[in-house]
């Protein structure tokens, strides 16, 4: 979703898991768009966020900087802000979640 010159993005996040990834793009039972992502960091002092911010600047090549956590920061679904150029990132995002779909 945009916002501005911004791309907004949902995200389930599942920390303490066995790898860093990107599972793809699901679905709440409200119907709302979300990207699942699994980080290895506990949910704690902020580290599952940090590697969350770090694994989704990775995948759509963004500086760290450029992603932050909008709202969620203790919670398993997550509100993260892009900063870049919008059409750029949806179409990024777009292909994220194909390719790990595919995967």
């Amino acid at each position: 979703m945009r916002r501005g010159s911004d791309v907004v993005l949902t995200v389930r996040l599942t920390p303490k898991s066995a790898r860093d990834e990107i599972e793809g793009a699901s679905q709440l039972s409200d119907g709302r768009a979300v990207l699942k992502a699994r980080v290895r960091a506990a949910p704690q002092d902020g580290e599952a966020n940090a590697a969350l911010i770090r694994l989704v600047a990775k995948a759509l090549r963004l500086a760290p900087s450029a992603v932050r956590v909008e709202a969620g920061a203790t919670a398993r679904l997550k509100t993260l802000c892009l900063t870049g150029d919008p059409e750029t990132l949806q179409q990024s995002l777009a292909e994220l979640a194909a390719r790990a779909v595919r995967a």
